[in-house]
């Protein structure tokens, strides 16, 4: 999440004037010579009052109207409504989608908030695009994560609460949340604040907040004809993709185990369940190959908490016997916990808070917790030799299916002088992605945006809507899609213009390929965090006065879900995690002007040893280097797939920088021509697209 500043409510000093009623029966003292104190002064121009008071809540939202009865009958100020199924992904399952049934907001983050007299919707600058065209501004306020002077959730919480105090009331704000789709941390962080308030106030003052966990998500009660939660079944990961066995998993586990003195393990990221079990499955979570279930670990068992169904394949069933997994109930993983907490004084439970939820969590006492990374996490992050493999080979063979799509593209939109919808650009790249060996589903719904679309960050192209555009020789177009191989996951973002660009388009899409060139050629020490990497993918938009608000690269996982942490390039300083050898990492700084066009370049790369004598072998450190020496690390490129260079104004260009490029495209062709027909339109557009650069 971002960090940003946050602003508090106000109260402004003046003499009595005309006494207002708010909801809870309190009398409210209007200001003369000042502003109302109940005000809170934000960009989003959110108001305090407002969300305590019932009477300015607009009618007329079937919905929200139906959720504010459930509220009054839980006995809550307000309730939350995140993005998150019980495990805490990215992308859910529909019968999850809770927060977008609500708002009709459908972006990957998000999350809602609804009082008696308010609904607020906070997502971050990737989407505050998207967020303004899918809100009901009748009925919904976007609160825009990031800038200067909109408050958290947890902070407009906690003003809330101090505002329902100064109208006289001794009851405390009454929050209500599912405790399974909230990460504990965050249960925590509210709690905290609230605390915190309190405490400012004197010790003799009644608590002004308290987390309400319902029986029920409220919201399941409203949505009618509300999808089942899927049970797509498991299939085995294949040894010589995944690399290392179950077995060899849980020994490593173990082993951190005994040096925490912890007696359970639990996962609960989808991801971290499939990559420990050396299991996939596709239909639980669109483009993500999940299957929905727990995992815990003891000294004397491995447990999978999941739906009968997942394992109805043989192949399966003794996959799991032979490395001795058991199978549970779903609905059996809180029990277990608590069993095991309560079996012995001496049982500690190894939990990440931050990446569990709160349900889980909370069964568990503080004195019983030990709430750190998992030993999943790391591991999974830096990929082992078969897994790399498996990564190389899945960028080869999108570079291949890259390269028939865009010769049917150019010569639909140039030769034939036809236009395309963005939906069917999606189709047919997704139907030459289906002709490689070894495809199982795109990695992440296609971004095609046609001008202004491209500056919609998240953007998905959908049959029968306004946003709808045709691509023709008058726009560009930004492409970003991935594929989901039996051995390896990519994601890849190009922007591509078939007409004549502008200056202004040239040079911005110059400089963000020169940002991408900056962060690939880096060469790095040991223990550098993602952030220190983040200016110079920036440092030539910069220079010209501009910015792109996303981070700059997310790691991937293999034959995983295309978002994986803990990793990342951004400008977010929070996030100290360190790069390894071993991890794979997104590289995509962009340029994106709202209504115009959007500019993003995206290659995928993997972490390397510069000096290849450290190399000395998986879960190994490098030798020790003499004083005053370090070891160091560097990018090598996996996405295999032209950079179009007529968009390249060379004279902003370096020498090193074209050099860098010609290299780039000599290493495509190598390594993806041996998989196309000589004589071939896609051979032709391969080769043309990897030629030198006019440097004239």
């Amino acid at each position: 999440a971002s960090s940003f500043s946050a602003s508090s409510a106000s109260s402004s000093r003046g003499s009595i004037a005309i006494a207002k009623q708010n909801p809870f029966g309190i009398v409210i003292p209007s200001i003369r010579g000042g502003a109302n104190p109940l005000q809170m002064s934000t960009t989003a121009d959110a108001s305090v009052a407002s969300a305590l008071s019932a009477s300015t809540a607009k009618k007329g939202d079937a919905k929200l109207d139906a959720l504010r009865s459930l509220m009054d009958r839980e006995g809550i100020d307000a309730v939350l409504i995140p993005s998150d199924d019980p495990h805490l992904s990215e992308y859910v399952p529909q019968a999850y989608m809770r927060r977008g049934y609500l708002t009709n907001f459908h972006g990957s983050a998000g999350t809602a908030l609804v009082t008696q007299g308010g609904a607020y919707l906070w997502t971050d600058s990737r989407y505050f695009n998207e967020a303004n065209l899918s809100l009901d501004a009748d009925h919904w306020q976007l609160m825009k994560q990031g800038l200067p002077k909109v408050p958290t959730i947890t902070k407009f919480l906690t003003d809330l609460a101090e505002e329902k105090r100064n109208c006289g009331s001794n009851v405390p704000l009454k929050v209500g949340i599912d405790p399974y789709v909230h990460p504990a941390s965050f249960a925590k962080d509210l709690t905290e604040a609230f605390d915190g308030a309190t405490k400012d106030l004197g010790d003799e003052a009644a608590s002004l907040g308290e987390i309400v966990t319902l029986q029920s998500n409220l919201v399941d009660e409203i949505w009618e004809d509300r999808p089942a939660v899927p049970t797509s079944p498991f299939r085995v990961h294949p040894l010589e993709y995944a690399g290392k066995t179950v077995a060899d998993k849980v020994n490593s586990i173990r082993q951190e185990m005994a040096e925490k003195k912890a007696t359970m393990s639990v996962f609960s990221a989808l991801d971290d369940v499939a990559y420990l079990l050396n299991v996939r499955a596709t239909g639980d979570v669109e483009t993500c190959p999940v299957g929905i279930g727990y995992v815990t670990i003891t000294n004397d068992e491995v447990a999978v908490y999941c739906d009968p169904a997942k394992l109805v394949a043989e192949e399966v069933q003794t996959h799991l016997e032979e490395a001795g997994v058991v199978h549970k109930s779903y609905d059996d993983v809180v029990p277990a916990i608590e069993e095991h907490v309560a079996a012995s004084k001496s049982n500690r439970v190894w939990i990440d808070k931050s990446r569990a939820n709160f349900a889980l969590c909370r069964v568990i006492p503080e004195s019983k917790l030990i709430d750190n990374q998992n030993a999943v996490t790391p591991m999974k992050a830096c990929k082992n030799a078969a897994e790399m493999e498996g990564m190389r080979q899945a960028h080869i063979v999108d570079g291949a299916a890259m390269a028939h799509f865009m010769a049917w593209l150019e010569r639909t939109i140039v030769t034939e002088g036809k236009s395309v919808t963005e939906v069917e650009i999606d189709e047919v790249l997704t139907g030459f992605r289906a002709k490689q060996p070894g495809f199982v589903e795109v990695s992440f719904p296609t971004i095609a945006g046609v001008g202004p679309n491209g500056a919609i960050i998240h953007y998905r192209a959908t049959e029968g809507t306004d946003l709808l555009k045709s691509l023709d020789m008058t726009n560009p177009i930004l492409i970003d899609s991935g594929g989901q191989y039996a051995y390896g996951t990519t994601d890849v973002t190009r922007t591509w213009h078939f007409g004549e660009a502008s200056e202004e388009f040239i040079d911005n899409y110059t400089r963000v390929l020169k940002g991408n060139i900056g962060v690939d050629s880096m060469i790095f020490p040991t223990n550098t965090p993602g952030f220190v990497l983040d200016a110079f993918a920036r440092k030539a938009l910069w220079e010209a006065g501009r910015d792109f608000g996303h981070g700059v690269g997310h790691g991937v996982g293999a034959a995983l879900n295309v978002h994986e942490g803990p990793h990342s390039i951004s400008p977010r300083w929070a996030n100290k995690e360190v790069m390894k050898k071993g991890m794979v990492v997104s590289n995509e700084p962009g340029y994106y002007e709202d209504g115009n066009y959007g500019i993003r370049i995206e290659n995928l790369l993997e972490v390397q040893y510069v000096d290849p004598a450290d190399d000395v072998g998986e879960d190994e450190e490098p030798p020790e280097k003499p004083a005053g020496q370090k070891t160091f690390l560097k990018f090598a490129k996996l996405t295999m797939i032209p950079i179009q260079k007529n968009l390249i104004d060379t004279k902003l260009m370096t020498g090193a920088e074209m050099d860098w490029l010609d290299a780039y495209h000599e290493e495509v062709l190598e390594k993806v021509a041996p998989l196309l027909e000589e004589g071939s339109e896609a051979m032709a557009w391969l080769k043309k697209s990897c030629e030198k650069i006019d440097r004239s």
